[in-house]
């Protein structure tokens, strides 16, 4: 059997040598680089940098803030196209006045939620007609908060109670997170059937008397007034009522409220 030095014979080994060296150094050259969305800190949230005593300390980067927020808008459930509803792009000139008292205090519960969010009286409900802007002003709000790092978890009545039917199982862990959530936005609520199914007012009481001791904030929005959900259920009524109390409006009168059918 030959040797590996004998196979060799006849071979330019300084040749070989140089064209491994080449290959290795080509297949070197096409490895990119990781791709970072933040080339400040590599995606750690953070880095090492030292003081003026040369002493290491962690700062934490400013891309943490805009990463939490992009969290905070996938886990919000919150579409693309209610995304865009911002105070700006709500149109209330010469909209009556109850749609203007609406835009100003959803305005103003926006601007000092930091302030009250604590308090007993820390949530807010537009409700009333149809058409009037409610679900724009509320997710106006929840758009704002959620850009200033404020976790929003959005509850829209109907397709919100189908999703809790759907898994029987799951209903504790999903009842669970909405009464967790910073805030929670109940979007039309009652709405649909005349009749409220008692499975829709158990959890629903569950989940509101868990944030109304928690003092934990609530956007909500529903063509029913106050009076209506105590007739519902006077527990999730009232307590809906004590957390809203300023920040409250009841859209009432006719078809001029709904934007949806102006210049008929």
């Amino acid at each position: 059997m030959q040797s590996l030095g004998n196979s060799l014979k006849g071979f330019d080994l300084e040749a070989i040598r140089a064209r491994a060296s080449m290959l290795t150094s080509t297949s070197q050259v096409g490895v990119a680089e990781p791709e970072y969305k933040c080339a400040i800190c590599k995606d750690e949230e953070g880095y090492i940098v030292k003081d003026d005593d040369d002493r290491e300390y962690w700062r934490i980067c400013e891309c943490k803030s805009i990463r939490r927020v992009e969290r905070l808008m996938r886990s919000s459930h919150i579409t693309d196209e209610f995304r865009q509803k911002r105070f700006g792009n709500f149109n209330h000139v010469g909209r009556p006045q109850v749609v203007v008292d609406a835009f100003e205090a959803a305005r103003e519960y926006a601007n000092v939620f930091r302030e009250i969010r604590s308090s007993r009286q820390n949530s807010i409900a537009l409700l009333g007609r149809p058409g009037c802007g409610k679900t724009h002003l509320l997710m106006a709000i929840a758009n704002k908060l959620l850009s200033s790092g404020v976790g929003v978890a959005y509850f829209p009545w109907v397709e919100g109670f189908n999703d809790l039917k759907s898994d029987l199982d799951a209903v504790a862990e999903k009842v669970y997170r909405l009464q967790q959530a910073e805030v929670l936005y109940i979007d039309d609520l009652f709405k649909g059937r005349k009749e409220v199914t008692p499975f829709q007012i158990e959890q629903l009481f569950a989940i509101i008397n868990y944030r109304y001791l928690q003092h934990k904030p609530l956007l909500i929005s529903s063509e029913r007034t106050v009076s209506d959900m105590c007739e519902i259920d006077e527990g999730i009524g009232s307590r809906i009522y004590e957390m809203s109390k300023t920040y409250r409006v009841t859209l009432q009168g006719g078809q001029e409220l709904n934007y949806r059918l102006s210049g008929m």
